[in-house]
């Protein structure tokens, strides 16, 4: 429910390890090709990290004890490799190798959740086009308040996941920094060229090189997890719509029906809202993580006491709580059944009151609006306090017919279907937008 075993995998120890050891050959190589490490004992390392069986009983035992998993791991790896052992984590220190190993992770996971986020926004697409013209009752502090669409709804959820998914592409540069800098990030136990190796270790990871060191500037890390709890956030708030419209009073749609998901244990006529409520249970653990992850940034001069060890927390399940999301959203969101005739009907529930605006904007030329305004507030307060249709009552009072041109013209300014603004044209440009974005990223 909270995770995906596909970003399990990315943040698994198995995992985690693996990308301590692709840190370690990689800076063995980016030596090597200056000529500080021997090029038979980089090749040496290389493949003694291809053939290790680390033994994680072994390093988890002597992690607890350093507090750390690189001294234990480099014990490993430079067994396995022998005399060329001698070289492995040559200049550096157990953060550059952990910071090294994170953005590694934070690559493969947020390609992850850009895959998501398209595959969202192609699902969003396709709904936003088919409901373009289906008129439904817009809602303002939970009551009825003006026409839209559904598809103008599932537009706005569109441009949301559309700015996500340029988020992401601009903050890749920030995040994607590679992290070779020495014991207090002056790269003293390397000498003068310093700077071309940690370029070169870059370049062998494929990651950027920092402008300087980062062991206490924590932005990018800050901003990767910040990243996720914008994406939760906009999956939640398309969850509490879903749910609430999926509520029996309301009853416009409901989640795709597999047999027993959310199914009660005790009122057989259950079908509970399962993957908006799991999507917005991920929006609000997540935020906790944003939370954290911005506090964690405050570190204490040039290596932090503890504010780096909440990253070890918040950072994996950020990611697998966002997975979960994206999935549910996936599942749900293509499986949503939409029920444009409950929609209609409830377009009917206030009796007319729900255009009185269009109405009032009508008869403002004529009457002016504030008088407009007054005279079809009456007119309501009448419908409210003793029922009937608006229209009907609107079509005796004789300023608004005059101001009309006539009684059929009230019945066609209290269609709603009629009062729908620009909701059509706007899904189209959201639409148009969605797309020209999508083919400019590929």
């Amino acid at each position: 429910m909270f995770g995906t075993a596909e970003m399990r995998d990315v943040f698994s120890d198995e995992a985690m390890v693996g990308r301590y050891i692709e840190a370690e050959v990689a800076l063995a190589r980016a030596q090597a090709r200056m000529g500080v490490v021997p090029r038979d004992a980089a090749a040496a390392i290389a493949t003694a990290a291809k053939s290790i069986q680390i033994d994680f009983a072994k390093l988890r035992h002597e992690t607890e004890i350093v507090g750390y998993p690189i001294l234990p791991l480099v014990h490993q790896l430079s067994e396995a490799a022998g005399e060329a052992g001698r070289y492995v984590h040559w200049g550096a220190t157990t953060q550059d190798i952990m910071d090294t190993a994170n953005v590694l992770q934070l690559r493969a996971a947020l390609e992850i959740v850009a895959r998501d986020l398209r595959e969202i926004r192609d699902i969003l697409t396709a709904m936003a086009r088919r409901y373009r013209d289906t008129p439904m009752a817009g809602r303002t502090h939970l009551q009825q308040a003006l026409p839209v669409t559904f598809g103008y709804k599932a537009a706005i959820w569109l441009s949301s996941i559309d700015r996500h998914i340029e988020r992401i592409d601009q903050a890749l540069p920030r995040i994607l920094l590679g992290e070779f800098s020495g014991a207090a990030g002056t790269l003293a136990s390397v000498g003068t060229n310093g700077l071309e190796m940690q370029k070169l270790f870059c370049e062998e990871l494929g990651l950027n090189q920092p402008s300087i060191t980062w062991h206490v500037a924590r932005d990018g890390i800050a901003e990767a997890v910040t990243l996720l709890g914008l994406i939760t956030g906009s999956l939640g708030k398309i969850a509490t719509d879903v749910m609430l419209m999926s509520s029996t009073e309301f009853g416009e749609v409901s989640e795709p029906f597999v047999p027993g998901r959310g199914a009660s244990s005790t009122m057989p006529q259950k079908r509970n809202p399962i993957s908006s409520e799991l999507m917005l249970a991920a929006a609000k653990a997540v935020r906790q993580h944003v939370a954290a992850m911005l506090d964690g940034m405050i570190h204490d001069f040039e290596r932090a006491t503890g504010p780096w060890h909440l990253e070890w927390i918040s950072l994996p399940e950020s990611f697998l709580l966002t997975a979960a999301s994206l999935a549910n959203a996936k599942f749900m969101l293509a499986g949503l059944v939409v029920h444009e005739q409950r929609m209609l009907d409830n377009l009917g529930l206030t009796h007319g009151l729900i255009v009185a605006e269009a109405v009032m904007m009508a008869a403002a030329p004529k009457l002016g609006r504030q008088h407009a305004h007054d005279v079809v507030y009456a007119a309501c307060r009448k419908a409210i306090e003793g029922g009937g249709q608006l229209a009907d009552i609107l079509s005796d009072v004789s300023e608004i017919v005059a101001a009309l041109g006539g009684k059929d013209a009230i019945a066609h300014h209290c269609d709603p279907a009629n009062y729908l603004g620009l909701c059509g044209p706007m899904v189209d440009r959201a639409i148009d937008l969605s797309g020209a974005a999508s083919r400019a990223t590929g």
